[in-house]
């Protein structure tokens, strides 16, 4: 278990915030709702998106080592 307030649980945290953001893009009705706003407080979840879409093989490396780190080094 990963406590918030350390910097692998802030790591974490926003891993799961960006793969979240960048699978609600691929839902239609979501990615109206939720991702139409590119400013302001909403565009944290479309900047997130689109990190997640863009970055998607870096994203995917970075969840697998930190899956390999939580599980066997910590």
């Amino acid at each position: 278990m990963t406590n918030v307030y350390s910097f692998d649980g802030i790591l974490v945290f926003g891993l799961l915030f960006i793969c979240t953001c960048a699978y609600l893009k691929k839902v239609p009705r979501l990615n109206s709702w939720l991702l139409s706003e590119k400013k302001g407080v909403w565009g944290v979840f479309y900047k997130a998106a689109v990190i997640g879409t863009r970055l998607h093989v870096g994203v995917a490396l970075s969840c697998l080592c930190m899956a390999f780190y939580l599980v066997f080094l910590k």
